[in-house]
């Protein structure tokens, strides 16, 4: 019984928390259009939706104290940008509330190339997830805009189908 009434809790609290294996915590979905965003580069510079516009694109959601989003970067980087970068083709990692000296501190620790925006205040991200969702996040999205495949955590399963995404998306 002490099982039971343990599961219905965990149950419970998942739904509540927007983590149920349905959304994984986002608010959007394959084939919603990506929402609109602004934000600063590193090096100053403003990227928006509109400038993804045109381009196969994936947004990293990460952050400095997540230990998945470090596992994660560094095939991103040689996986994803490093083969895919010279194509239309973008990877904008997103660091999520933290301050441009900590992001540029983490960005150098973990060797990683592609560009970096922040969100400083996680208004970004809460156009995509769920109150309190989780980092490490991808979202891809075609050359139009729509969304075409998301990840949630690091599985090296689903990572390598976001690779093939990208590929068949890049070849069309």
């Amino acid at each position: 019984m002490k099982n039971i009434l343990l599961l219905s809790t965990i149950f419970a609290f998942s739904i509540a928390c927007g983590t149920n294996e349905d959304n994984r915590g986002y608010k959007v979905k394959i084939g919603d259009n990506c929402p609109n965003f602004s934000m600063e580069l590193l090096d100053g510079t403003t990227i928006t939706y509109e400038s993804l516009l045109g381009k196969v694109s994936v947004i990293q959601f990460t952050a400095s104290w997540c230990g998945i989003c470090r596992k994660e970067m560094p095939h991103l980087e040689t996986q994803v940008w490093q083969k895919f970068k010279d194509k239309e083709f973008i990877l904008l990692g997103v660091d999520l509330k933290e301050s441009k000296e900590k992001t540029t501190t983490f960005i150098q620790e973990m060797q990683v190339t592609y560009p970096i925006a922040l969100d400083t205040n996680g208004q970004v991200f809460e156009k995509f997830t769920l109150p309190k969702a989780g980092v490490t996040r991808n979202i891809v999205l075609d050359r139009n805009g729509k969304i075409i495949f998301l990840t949630r955590l690091f599985d090296p399963v689903e990572f390598n189908q976001m690779i093939k995404v990208i590929r068949k998306e890049l070849e069309q």
